[in-house]
């Protein structure tokens, strides 16, 4: 009888097993055709550029936040699908699994953006899936007692993405481009007692290296889900909603150092429409 109970009980739990085996060894087609565009996809090199070609140069640091709607397509899907996943999620794997790009510390000033500080296989291990501090309650006593426990970083935690970008006009093709050179996934930094005190980034990654991991990645395309399109067609079609939060300056300042607010927005939008009247004045009419 006892024996009988307990092959009972265990049922459900070889139950799960199994249905677990088999959504791990599914081999039909989750569609009605093989998507295969994106997934074979090469990068599209950039236009050869010279610096005798190099007219005018603006370098500005943007910042991309997931919470505005136009940027979902950055932040979701939390979590994983068989098709696509999160940014966050794509850099992880590149980073974790794939090893295929370089992860760059903040440097001892913890602003470093210059490529200076790559970290080793340990560190960004470290860095994504950090130790922290939390009490538990001893049953028997009642008291608080503290363990370290590993606690991963997942996309939800990313807030916004910086980018860091080269505004370039060349005159041998009278072109304006513009040139990615990094990008960071920055989340909130809160104090010890967990009010969030503002926003750091994690790491900084050279956004060319990143291009080949980018272009095999799907984003979730609203209109038309046929036609997906990836990552790098994002970040090159410059369909992401960003606002300036740094130009070169000669102080080497952030915008956020003498303006806040609504001033800050304002200052933001001075420089967009600095760099486009700047464009605009090259030409000749």
């Amino acid at each position: 009888m006892k024996k009988a109970f307990v092959t009972i009980a265990l049922l459900p739990m070889l139950m799960c097993l199994a249905l677990m085996a088999g959504a791990q060894t599914q081999s039909v087609l989750d569609g009605a055709y093989v998507p295969e565009h994106n997934a074979t996809r090469r990068v599209v090199p950039y236009p050869s550029l010279r610096q005798a070609d190099v007219l005018w140069r603006k370098r500005v640091w943007e910042m991309i936040d997931v919470r505005q709607k136009i940027n979902h397509s950055l932040y979701f899907p939390l979590e994983e699908l068989e098709d696509r996943k999160s940014l966050f999620d794509v850099m992880r794997h590149a980073l974790l699994e794939d090893g295929s790009v370089t992860c760059y510390s903040l440097g001892p000033t913890q602003e470093d953006d210059e490529f200076r500080y790559p970290f080793t296989t340990e560190q960004v291990d470290s860095l994504l899936n950090p130790e922290v501090v939390r009490y538990v309650e001893d049953l028997d006593t009642g008291e608080k007692i503290e363990t370290r426990v590993k606690e991963r970083i997942t996309s939800e935690k990313i807030v916004a993405y910086k980018l860091k970008e080269d505004w370039i006009f060349d005159k041998q093709r009278s072109e304006r481009y513009v040139r990615i050179i990094g990008i960071a996934p920055v989340v909130e930094r809160k104090s010890e007692s967990g009010e969030v005190i503002g926003e750091k980034e994690l790491f900084w990654l050279y956004f060319p290296e990143c291009r080949y991991i980018f272009a095999n990645a799907d984003v979730f395309n609203l209109h038309n889900d046929a036609q997906r399109m990836t990552f790098d067609d994002l970040f090159y079609k410059r369909m992401f909603h960003g606002y300036i939060v740094k130009e070169e300056n000669v102080y080497n300042r952030t915008i956020e150092s003498y303006a806040k607010g609504l001033d800050a927005l304002l200052e933001s939008e001075r420089i967009k429409e600095e760099i486009f009247v700047t464009e605009h004045d090259l030409w000749n009419y």
